[in-house]
């Protein structure tokens, strides 16, 4: 499956992770998602306050966080002509946010940073943690997923308490 992305560093921030293992690790999520269709997802590394502006733009939260998703298209809808790539949508990352938050949780920023682009991603094929069971659900696909990535440390258990209720991500 040829997927494409398009991705993007704000001036003066970087990823911690290169640009071919963002690739690939998506790769690894749409693969072990199922997903047949070549999709197309643009991922953006932001400044904190790059970030803050777009999630009190586009989720009336003024305040920065770590991970935004914005979906687009699903790689199931029916109106998609077959073989005809589907446009995921965006994934917008902020790397500052990231490090601290990578501390009060106990991984390297390189994990992190994986974490929340697979949970960005998760967002995308329509996963959510709007209630418990759902963030459950989400948490345990993101530990099997992560447990297939080139990761610094094994992450035993993926918290994804930092967004329950608190309308991140």
């Amino acid at each position: 499956m040829d997927n494409e992305y398009d991705l993007s560093c704000e001036e003066g921030v970087r990823a911690p992770i290169p640009d071919d293992e963002i690739r690939s690790d998506c790769d690894l999520v749409l693969r072990e998602e199922g997903v047949e269709r070549p999709c197309m997802v643009s991922i953006s590394v932001v400044s904190e306050g790059r970030i803050r502006t777009l999630n009190d733009a586009w989720r009336d939260v003024d305040r920065a966080t770590d991970v935004i998703s914005l979906e687009c298209e699903r790689p199931d809808d029916p109106s998609l002509a077959p073989g005809e790539p589907c446009e995921l949508g965006d994934i917008v990352l902020a790397p500052a946010y990231i490090a601290r938050q990578a501390a009060d949780f106990g991984t390297t920023e390189a994990d992190e940073f994986r974490l929340l682009l697979t949970h960005g991603l998760l967002h995308l094929l329509g996963y959510d943690h709007l209630d418990e069971e759902e963030a459950a659900g989400m948490e345990a696909r993101e530990e099997e997923l992560l447990a297939l990535m080139p990761c610094d440390a094994p992450i035993d258990h993926v918290v994804l308490t930092r967004h329950r209720g608190d309308d991140e991500a």
